[in-house]
């Protein structure tokens, strides 16, 4: 590996972390003018159109037959049912705790992966778990606890969207032999087709509506930027550098989403959130340290 590319590779996986760590702000201003289900269905129309140029350059290189059962499930997972979920969830609750609740996607594949694929947990991993899970309890209950009953609400919703996103890499893990770009896009296609049934009917029901400017831009930034500009970033970042060295920059995700949160919304946390906050951060650095061995997961945006 020559220094030009490992450069290449480490300015890549930083834009991959300030773009997924903007997109929950941007989720939350988005979320305030739109209706989740619809913002969904239109967020991930714009990611399919964004994602189909990968999908039709790979296409031409690999013909191997897919596993479509298995697509389909991990476009429910991880397309279908988790942008509903977490768009809910993120109605309710700040953008700076959706991102820390985030934070658990590591712990959350961990743990069922060393029940059901036998994964080796190292002690500072599971005294990262301890950590994490309890700081998530403060931020997103005990913390959100005084402010409403939907803020609980929102943070058991994140929550459901970080276990969903579980099953999506557990899913995407089983099918390590398949092309990564392939699986991804055409999962991806699956779901978003699933979730446009959900978004008509909410439609007729309700209406559509009137989607103002700021709403648009931020569905397309997500669409594009989140999903199809990062996903290409960080393809090439794993084609650089060590997967163990992207994994803990993908520990950054909850650092920046608090950060840019604080900066552009002017979110504030209670003394339990914020002490939620320190123990959520301090297991997940703890989580990251587990050598140089293992392979780096996908976080959704």
């Amino acid at each position: 590996m020559t220094g030009n590319q490992r450069i290449k590779g480490l300015i890549s996986i930083i834009f991959v972390m300030l773009i997924w760590g903007s997109s929950f702000t941007v989720t939350k201003i988005v979320v305030t003018e739109v209706p989740p289900v619809i913002f969904a269905v239109i967020r991930n129309i714009i990611g399919c159109l964004a994602l189909l140029p990968f999908y039709l350059i790979q296409r031409t290189k690999v013909k191997q037959p897919l596993p479509y059962g298995k697509l389909v499930l991990m476009g429910l997972a991880g397309t279908t049912f988790y942008y509903f979920v977490f768009n809910t969830g993120m109605k309710y609750v700040s953008a700076s705790t959706g991102a820390l609740i985030e934070g658990l996607v590591p712990v959350a594949i961990a743990v069922p992966a060393a029940l059901i694929l036998k994964e080796h947990l190292r002690k500072t991993t599971i005294a990262g778990i301890v950590l994490s899970v309890t700081g998530v309890i403060l931020v997103g209950f005990v913390g959100n606890a005084s402010k409403s009953s939907n803020a609980l609400l929102g943070s058991t919703l994140v929550v459901c969207a970080v276990c969903l996103w579980s099953v999506y890499t557990l899913l995407s893990r089983s099918l390590k032999d398949a092309d990564t770009v392939l699986v991804t896009t055409v999962s991806t296609f699956i779901g978003t087709a699933l979730s446009v049934p959900v978004g008509i009917y909410e439609v007729v029901q309700h209406g559509m509506p009137e989607i103002p400017m700021k709403a648009w831009l931020g569905m397309t930034y997500l669409g594009i930027f989140a999903s199809a500009v990062a996903y290409f970033l960080y393809n090439r970042a794993l084609e650089s550098l060590p997967a163990a060295q992207v994994g803990n920059f993908l520990n950054l995700n909850p650092v920046i989403g608090t950060t840019i949160a604080f900066i552009f919304l002017k979110e504030t946390f209670t003394g339990w959130q914020f002490a939620g906050s320190v123990l959520v951060l301090a297991g997940i650095w703890l989580s990251s340290m587990q050598g140089k061995r293992g392979k780096t997961m996908n976080i959704p945006q």
